[in-house]
């Protein structure tokens, strides 16, 4: 596991949080999954006519973010005994988030947009720390079902309140589009994760 990854992570989730003008996330309304992948998608080629700072912070930021989730599903997916509507879950939103990185990075070299330079210095929006995926790590079976919803939940969290932050202050057309994708389908698979977490 890349621990450093998930701090450079945690660190440019937080910015693009503080430079789209967007709320911490921390109530449970609204803060959803992570399945956006089978709906129409936004065009891979967003032009860069039509771009501002919002735009590329959310992008750069949103492909840590689904690294994240891939890393956190692998790190369950490897695991014995885990619960198999858990281990679906996370097999789910590995299917949807690839292809989804693979589009917003596409944007960013279309806008032109290298690395992520000056992200130092703050860390939320729902990022897993070192310690968090320590955690992850070590539980075993049930309890690595449960912890890995826990956490998800929190991760997708911060992914709505980043995207909600896109839509009211972005200004690309497809990017603003695709954060009302994420605020929509992540808010309806929060709830399922919910509901699977009082169920275990």
């Amino acid at each position: 596991m890349n621990t450093r990854r998930v701090a450079v992570a945690s660190t440019a989730l937080a910015t693009a949080l503080v430079l789209a003008g967007c709320s911490s996330a921390g109530s449970d309304d609204g803060m959803a999954g992570m399945d956006h992948g089978s709906s129409s998608s936004p065009s891979e080629s967003a032009s860069s006519a039509d771009v501002n700072d919002a735009d590329t912070m959310f992008a750069s930021a949103m492909v840590m973010h689904h690294e994240q989730a891939i890393e956190m599903s692998d790190v369950l997916l490897e695991k014995e005994g885990v619960n198999e509507e858990v281990a679906a879950l996370a097999e789910k939103i590995k299917a949807a988030q690839e292809p989804e990185i693979e589009k917003m990075n596409s944007w960013l070299a279309n806008w032109g947009v290298e690395g992520m330079e000056g992200m130092e210095g703050m860390d939320h929006g729902g990022m897993m720390s070192e310690e968090d995926m320590a955690a992850l790590e070590a539980a075993t079976g049930a309890e690595a079902s449960t912890l890995f919803l826990e956490q998800m939940i929190e991760h997708h969290q911060g992914a709505v309140s980043m995207a909600q932050g896109e839509v009211d202050n972005g200004q690309n057309a497809d990017a603003v589009e695709f954060a009302e994708k994420i605020v929509a389908d992540q808010t309806e698979e929060i709830v399922m994760m919910q509901e699977l977490l009082a169920s275990l």
